[in-house]
């Protein structure tokens, strides 16, 4: 007795071995089929051969088509499934980690925000995410909803933030070179030390925005509105503030420097007359 249950248990294991690998057990299936139906018709290949091509011609062209459209079909719809659950699943992570400061949650969120962009996804929701000391260099992140988010201390160069709404956003410390802002919404939002050169800011909307002592070379402020903006000790070398909203003399006379920097014809009057120190005049 002990004999044939040892026999069943290395039956069973072998068979649980064939089960467990998907491609081993179609072949396995496919040749026992294929035995069956070839014995069945091996009296027709010797004595109807020429009737019976024929049929496996027709049989052969109709699982063409089946292949061609319902199998791809099948396969393309399979494909799109899995790739709408991936990315429910990546959002829904972003949400398990909202409101979690620690390091984990910033990097699993940086994670996810990347993999969205892999499957061609920007706009995301980053509403009071921490993402402080990250890395999100040369993300897309157009269009995303990222007001009240933490990215203190972290490198977002080259970074696409247009038409983003970062209103209360925290920035401090963090590098922005050549981010692409335009009509960006940033009233409120904190720059204060933030590395700012060549960072593009049309049309972007800057009320009560905090700059100081950011570095804003060659920075694009053009058409932006910056109504309360503070630029104490900001470095606006080469800055270019033609057709700015809102501001003011005195906002400027704030500024660590205004060297080369661009205005409207009326504003550089002021700015040559009352602070000619700033502007090299």
């Amino acid at each position: 007795m002990a004999r044939y249950k040892k026999i069943f248990s290395k039956i069973r294991d072998q068979f649980n071995i064939i089960v467990e690998k998907p491609l081993l057990t179609s072949a396995i299936v496919l040749a026992i089929i294929a035995l069956l139906v070839l014995s069945f018709s091996f009296k027709y290949y010797l004595n109807d051969f020429e009737n019976f091509w024929p049929q496996i011609l027709a049989e052969a062209h109709g699982m063409i088509f089946d292949i061609a459209i319902i199998g791809i079909l099948l396969v393309w719809l399979n494909q799109n499934g899995e790739t709408r659950q991936r990315i429910r699943f990546y959002r829904d992570e972003i949400d398990d980690f909202r409101l979690w400061e620690s390091d984990e949650a910033a990097f699993r969120t940086v994670g996810n925000i990347k993999r969205l962009n892999r499957n061609k996804i920007h706009d995301i929701n980053l509403v009071n995410c921490y993402l402080s000391r990250t890395n999100l260099n040369y993300v897309n992140l157009a269009g995303s909803n990222m007001n009240s988010a933490n990215f203190s201390n972290s490198s977002l160069i080259e970074t696409n933030l247009e038409n983003t709404r970062l209103n209360q956003t925290n920035f401090e410390n963090s590098n922005l070179n050549q981010a692409f802002l335009k009509g960006a919404y940033a009233s409120g939002a904190n720059f204060k030390d933030a590395f700012l050169i060549k960072s593009q800011f049309q049309g972007a909307f800057l009320i009560k925005t905090n700059f100081k002592n950011a570095f804003l070379m060659e920075a694009n402020l053009s058409g932006s509105y910056l109504m309360g903006a503070d630029f104490e000790n900001a470095s606006l070398y080469k800055a270019d503030l033609r057709g700015a909203k809102g501001l003011t003399l005195e906002q400027l006379t704030k500024a660590k420097t205004l060297y080369l920097a661009k205005f409207d014809d009326e504003l550089l009057e002021e700015v040559k007359t009352i602070i000619p120190e700033l502007v090299g005049a």
